[in-house]
């Protein structure tokens, strides 16, 4: 099991955001987590990836339990195995595309001819060869995405964090990046959570968490599934 969480609960004041999520995710598997804008959706995400801290609750990645680890851990554990997805792409704008693809790489401090394979290799997988010394103002906003994409699968994560990643896009480049979520996650095995308001990205997903005022409402087979 690459992935689980137990009644994780959070609040913000007075406010309670998540009340009591839980989901069990193994290697290649998919799965949406759905719902309107205040669910609670990317607070679960957060949570998940570690970059906030649940109140209560259990969540573990490949067997580590995130709620005993210090600072210095959890940025270890993001970086060893936990790649990430956002709606505004978050590239460096001073480095060019390979330069952000490589750079979790060099932070983990792969050796330079095993980097330039591996970077070469996500270019390739997302179709962006010929674009690989543009910066990332000179990228389309697919293209930005696609990159990003590159960048979190390029340490092989056993999990991807995906948040909205085509709420920024058109329909075409979005569904392009749809497609490559699904095809690169099914080629690596990666465990993946897609955070979204979309059905249609929810689409490429083997399970789908239906999730309202912080609670799963419905847990339910996705597209994929039956595919």
């Amino acid at each position: 099991m690459i992935l689980r969480a137990d009644d994780v609960q959070k609040s913000y004041g007075t406010v309670r955001v998540l009340r009591g999520v839980s989901l069990k995710l193994d290697a290649g598997e998919r799965v949406a987590v759905l719902g309107p804008s205040g669910s609670g959706k990317s607070t679960f995400l957060n949570c998940l990836g570690g970059i906030d801290r649940a109140d209560s609750g259990r969540i573990e990645i490949q067997g580590v339990t995130l709620n005993g680890l210090d600072e210095a851990g959890l940025a270890r554990l993001r970086r060893e195995s936990i790649g990430h997805v956002f709606q505004f792409f978050h590239l460096l704008p001073t480095l060019t595309a390979d330069e952000n693809i490589a750079l979790p790489l060099q932070l983990l401090h792969w050796k330079p001819d095993a980097r330039r394979r591996r970077v070469d290799e996500l270019l390739a997988a997302v179709r962006l060869e010929n674009r690989r010394s543009a910066y990332p103002d000179t990228l389309s906003g697919g293209e930005r995405q696609r990159v990003a994409l590159a960048r979190a699968l390029a340490a092989r994560p056993a999990l991807l964090l995906a948040d909205e990643p085509t709420g920024n896009l058109d329909d075409r480049s979005g569904q392009t990046v749809l497609d490559l979520l699904r095809d690169l996650t099914d080629r690596s095995a990666t465990a993946l959570v897609l955070v979204t308001h979309s059905r249609a990205a929810a689409a490429i997903c083997h399970r789908v968490l239906d999730l309202h005022d912080g609670r799963v409402i419905r847990d339910h087979p996705g597209v994929d599934s039956i595919s």
